[in-house]
């Protein structure tokens, strides 16, 4: 090499920065407060702007009231369904399990002459094992739960059919069963109580003991989780034996809301569930499902199909709604989590 050449190599710079600048405190903040309580404020203007434009219905008593009663039933398959998302895992027999729920709670009473308060628990008990076997399946036979849980779930559809004959259970069902469905305490309904009281459980469960805290990380990566000593096989199955039993809780509440079994009704409840699951995970904690935000989420979505439908929008608006939120918040999950893995 010549030394003109040497000179030339030792004159250009070895490398070029690009300097970028650092966004402000004041900028952090204002993201990480949108990130974070953005979907509450979307929630709050709806609830603003539909009040605005229907007045004298749309917070009206009655409204309100029947608004909490009948989406706590979807409220609760969304926390059933959020449960295995946590640990990565996906529930689709949820829907079915609430359609079975909801057959047995009242066919139990009707056709087999079962105390009310003997058939509720049984059904609770038929929800976790559905969820007992779809965590086995997944964690000893290793089959993606994916596949799973959707063959669960058409075999719950089955066993429905066959159970009904295609036909609806009607009868006299005892009023206090009804009371599950329709109750009221200081004027709110019973169903609400049971999102609240089953939301704080679950808030405290995964936000404040080591279990929620391990499910988080299995979640993240089942690899280090394992390295860590964390038992992935009984968080698995436990997460899906709670998404059984919540599932099931919400078909007892709405058999005792319609007083019939129907082995139709269940399906059309797993969509929603999802899509709250989903838009939670941009709330509260961005990147990561959690119970606040699918509460919001679900609040969200209900506020928005009401308010639509008060303005004269048909009847389809909310699968419109439901679905499109799905991919919107599909979308926006995996953004913040790609974000909490760059940060």
């Amino acid at each position: 090499m010549s030394g003109q050449q040497a000179s030339q190599m030792e004159s250009t710079p070895r490398s070029v920065g690009v300097v970028v600048a650092e966004p402000s405190p004041i900028r952090r903040a204002v993201i990480r407060i949108v990130g974070t309580y953005g979907l509450v404020g979307v929630l709050v203007l709806l609830v603003v702007c539909f009040s605005v434009l229907r007045p004298t219905t749309f917070l009206s008593t009655f409204n309100v009231g029947e608004l909490l009663s009948q989406k706590s039933v979807a409220a609760l398959v969304a926390l059933a369904v959020m449960c295995p998302m946590i640990a990565n895992q996906f529930d689709l027999s949820a829907g079915y399990m609430l359609g079975l729920g909801s057959v047995l709670a009242v066919g139990l009473q009707l056709d087999a002459g079962v105390p009310w308060y003997l058939a509720v628990p049984l059904v609770l008990i038929v929800g976790a094992v559905v969820g007992l076997v779809n965590g086995l399946l997944v964690t000893r036979a290793h089959i993606d739960a994916f596949i799973v849980t959707l063959g669960t779930g058409t075999l719950l559809l089955g066993v429905m059919e066959l159970y009904t004959g295609g036909e609806q259970i009607v009868g006299s069902v005892p009023s206090g069963f009804m009371e599950i469905g329709l109750g009221s305490v200081f004027g709110i309904p019973l169903p609400a109580l049971y999102v609240v009281a089953v939301s704080l459980v679950l808030f405290v469960v995964f936000e404040y003991t080591p279990t929620g805290r391990f499910i988080y990380v299995l979640g993240a990566n089942m690899r280090a989780a394992e390295l860590l000593g964390i038992r992935s096989r009984r968080m698995i199955v436990a997460c899906f034996v709670v998404s059984g039993v919540l599932s099931a809780l919400a078909g007892v509440v709405l058999g005792a809301q319609l007083g019939i079994g129907n082995s139709s009704i269940g399906p059309e409840y797993l969509l929603p569930a999802f899509a709250a699951s989903f838009l939670g995970a941009t709330a509260i904690r961005p990147g990561h499902v959690n119970v606040l935000g699918t509460i919001v989420a679900v609040l969200l979505l209900s506020v928005a199909v009401d308010g639509l439908q008060q303005l004269g929008q048909p009847f389809w608006v909310e699968p419109f709604f439901d679905g499109g939120m799905l991919i919107i918040a599909v979308g926006c999950a995996a953004y913040f989590s790609r974000r909490q893995r760059e940060t």
